[in-house]
């Protein structure tokens, strides 16, 4: 038999008590952490108000035995709203991705690894950008036909709730417009730049007048976030255009050939759009994309390559060692300015982990990028730029030449080469960017000096000084060719 003392039995009553005592609070500081992290998505709008815009839109959709689109409306407005919901009944998930990409939420609906895609967007001041340019900067024509591509996408939503990630709907012409601010500095490799200040060698050369390299060294690296790996495999597109004369049979030839992934953002998706206002154009689009981006009509085509051409800058700023929130401008200290921002981040069910991160903007237009020892300032171009889905609208509708160089001359995409040919045997290449107005005597391919107002660079090139050929006594226009051929389109002259 055991014996069990009065005092042992109130020691272990006591012991019992504090064991309580701490789960209690335990069970409160989880209580608070989960109403801190209770964020839960919002329903999407029932069937009714989601649908309710559709009824302004009327379009046919034919599929051919590949399955590929052909689009017919009334209006332009009506083939991309046809467009839209085609490519949602192919590919939501993906559209979905690409529309919470550029809100900047993605990390809401993919955890922890978006995160870095979401602060990218706020880096990159997308939506500001739209707050202050898209009511006067984006003409009618092309919201009506951003506004048709966001309709197409929320009757599909409407039609199928249980596909559409919470939250997320309704679709907007906004989205449409935004996606091409967002998405098209990355084809001239300004991601490649970001993760260089973000996590590359923190030894940089900055140049001077004399483009002598002085040497930047802190004392410690500091990784802000993880972006996609470098690949080292070779990767290019390639276009040919041919002349009537050159292919001797009296037929204008043009070789589209754009080397993208087959599945994700940036998969070409075929389509032919037709309307009563004179669209006839067939081609490849990008998810979220309301018109062609690269194909032909009845009388013109075009092929795009990517070009990484040198359109970004990188400034040194000299932090005041008093004031950490100001830098040296032109000898004054000036105010950054600051924006706060929260990034949703998933963490199970409703509950999401709310990161905070302070974002700091100087007077050379980009975000600045703070390093251990070491503040960047970036420029680059198509900062500020909300025309990109206004210039593809006008290559959409173009006829010839004269109306495809008067496109081109709007200048409102950052890159990309242009090959051209069309039925009256012309052809053409366009080594196609927003080249910056930079000061000479510098050398720009290193960073610059951040104190000197000077150095930022205002406004680009003229269209008039982007190197192009047109009609060569070849008759031949190309980018090079790396890896394998697609069929020739012809175009009857």
């Amino acid at each position: 038999m055991t014996a069990i003392s009065a005092d042992g039995g109130q020691k272990t009553s006591t012991f019992v008590r504090i064991l309580q005592g701490l789960a209690a609070i335990l069970g409160g500081f989880i209580l608070i952490l989960a109403v801190w992290f209770y964020d839960p998505l919002p329903e999407n709008p029932k069937f009714a108000s989601l649908s309710a815009d559709a009824a302004r839109y009327d379009a046919e959709v034919i599929r051919d035995k590949w399955g590929v689109p052909h689009i017919f409306g009334k209006r332009d407005a009506d083939t991309s709203f046809g467009l839209a919901y085609a490519h949602a009944e192919d590919d939501f998930e993906t559209i979905q991705e690409v529309v919470a990409a550029t809100r900047g939420v993605l990390a809401r609906y993919r955890g922890a690894d978006a995160a870095s895609t979401d602060y990218v967007v706020s880096l990159l001041n997308v939506w500001p950008t739209m707050k202050e340019s898209y009511a006067a900067g984006v003409p009618a024509d092309v919201k009506a036909i951003a506004d048709a591509y966001a309709a197409g996408i929320n009757l599909y939503a409407a039609e199928h709730p249980d596909a559409t990630w919470a939250g997320l709907a309704p679709f907007r012409g906004e989205d449409v417009v935004a996606g091409f601010i967002f998405k098209t500095p990355f084809f001239y490799g300004l991601d490649k730049v970001l993760q260089g200040l973000f996590e590359g060698d923190i030894n940089r050369d900055v140049a001077s007048a004399a483009s002598q390299a002085i040497s930047l060294a802190p004392t410690d690296k500091t990784h802000a976030f993880t972006m996609a790996p470098k690949v080292d495999a070779e990767l290019g597109s390639n276009a040919i255009a041919v002349s009537a004369e050159r292919g001797g049979d009296d037929i204008t030839r043009l070789l589209i050939n754009s080397h993208q992934p087959l599945t994700g953002p940036v998969a070409w998706y075929e389509a032919h759009l037709s309307s009563e206002e004179g669209l006839n154009i067939t081609g490849g689009l990008f998810p979220g994309t309301p018109l062609i981006l690269h194909g032909f009509n009845d009388a013109i085509g075009w092929a795009n390559t990517v070009n990484h051409i040198d359109l970004s800058d990188v400034y040194v700023l000299t932090r005041n060692p008093d004031n950490p929130l100001q830098y040296k401008l032109d000898d004054q200290w000036v105010d950054f300015e600051v924006e706060e921002i929260t990034l949703p981040v998933k963490l199970f069910g409703p509950f999401a982990y709310p990161a905070k991160r302070q974002l700091l903007r100087s007077k050379h237009g980009g975000p600045v990028v703070e390093r251990e020892g070491a503040t960047f300032a970036l420029r680059y171009t198509g900062m500020g730029e909300v025309r990109q889905l206004e210039q593809y609208y006008r290559l959409n509708q173009a006829q010839g030449l004269e109306d495809f160089m008067a496109a081109m001359s709007m200048n409102a995409l950052p890159s990309i080469n242009y090959v051209y040919a069309d039925k009256d045997n012309n052809v053409a290449f366009i080594h196609n960017a927003q080249y910056p107005n930079r000061a000479e005597g510098w050398d720009w391919t290193k960073d610059l000096p951040g104190d000197r107002s000077d150095l930022i660079w205002q406004g680009y090139r003229s269209f008039a000084q982007v190197p192009k050929l047109i009609n060569p006594q070849t008759g031949r226009c190309s980018t090079p060719t790396t890896r394998r051929i697609a069929p020739l389109m012809g175009l009857t002259t």
